[in-house]
């Protein structure tokens, strides 16, 4: 597959989705003990802790079918909009900066290949996560790029099939790719760590006609 062939989040398909009304609880992995969360992207408010019900759920079904002494490693979930917001405007500006000679309209699709615009932004339903694989320990296992690299600094090797990294790099996100497919979750090819399950782009993906998420608000009383 190559980038001309990827639908992006800034596709009008996507927006054309019709948003979930699940009530579905939002769940913090920081009480999940089959799950190892890395909080690299930690919050005051715990936001990145927590994920819907029914993604938690498939995780751990996922991670089960993951082979001997290897478990994910989460470092992202929920994302609250005014933060979506401010990553996208941020790498909109980087974009900009970059390349000063793209017209808008490239600037903005190209920054969809690494953030969502907010009004589709599968993290700020709680149905999106960015994982990694990592031993029982802790160690990271090589994918070939860091976590969250983007397009640019990357040359595309942050694509999910790219065909620019080492053998070992691309069975590690195979094995990851297997398990969180057999889950229901579906990837959004442009990052290899980002998955998800309930929300507008895996709607399209898996062909269902309405999302079962709509971006949501952490509850105060969940956010300790």
């Amino acid at each position: 597959m190559t980038a001309e062939t990827f639908v992006l989040l800034s596709d009008p398909r996507i927006d054309a989705i019709e948003a979930g009304d699940s009530d579905e609880p939002l769940v913090d992995l920081r009480t999940v003990p089959g799950l190892r969360l890395d909080r690299r992207y930690a919050d005051e408010a715990g936001a990145f802790s927590h994920l819907r019900e029914g993604v938690v759920s498939r995780l751990l079904d996922a991670q089960a079918t993951l082979p001997g002494g290897l478990r994910f490693l989460i470092t992202e979930g929920y994302r609250p909009l005014d933060r979506q917001q401010t990553l996208f405007d941020g790498y909109l500006r980087e974009l900009r900066h970059r390349h000063p000679e793209w017209p808008g309209d490239r600037v903005y699709v190209e920054a969809t290949k690494y953030v969502s615009p907010v009004h589709v932004a599968p993290h700020s339903t709680g149905g999106a996560v960015d994982l990694t694989l990592c031993t029982e320990d802790g160690v990271e296992l090589d994918m070939g790029t860091p976590v969250d690299a983007t397009p640019v600094e990357s040359a595309n090797a942050c694509f999910t099939g790219a065909p620019g990294i080492s053998e070992q790099a691309r069975s590690n996100r195979w094995t990851m790719s297997s398990a969180l497919a057999s889950a229901g979750l579906v990837n959004y090819p442009t990052e290899w760590w980002h998955w998800s399950f309930g929300e507008r782009y895996w709607a399209y993906v898996t062909g269902t006609r309405r999302a079962r998420y709509a971006p949501v608000r952490l509850a105060p009383a969940t956010a300790g």
